[in-house]
């Protein structure tokens, strides 16, 4: 399974907020991650989504949210993925922060 980070800013909106971009991003995601089977899970955190899943699923939903700023008036798009796929065991976001956090505590 992969892990995903990813950042989209719309360019050229006429504002500075983004919300209701970010919103519509939203919508996007859960659509796709919600489709029969795909095994996606995802996190919105303030800078950012963590996307995990079958690397093939995540780019295709990247590219779904990448597109959605342009149909909502954006005339340009910044897209960040960051990418960590791991084949040699399982894990998840949840588990790499569970992993640092035991370290901290001392446990081995």
């Amino acid at each position: 399974m992969a892990i995903a980070q990813v950042t989209i800013v719309p360019i050229g909106t006429g504002s500075t907020s983004l919300s209701d971009y970010v919103a519509d991003l939203c919508r996007v995601l859960e659509t796709e991650a919600g489709a029969a089977g795909s095994g996606v899970r995802y996190e919105l955190t303030a800078m950012s989504t963590i996307i995990e899943g079958e690397l093939d699923a995540i780019l295709r939903i990247v590219r779904q949210m990448h597109e959605s700023p342009f149909s909502h008036g954006a005339q340009r798009v910044s897209t960040s993925i960051t990418i960590d796929d791991r084949r040699d065991r399982a894990g998840s976001s949840a588990q790499k922060v569970a992993w640092v956090e035991e370290k901290l505590r001392g446990v081995d």
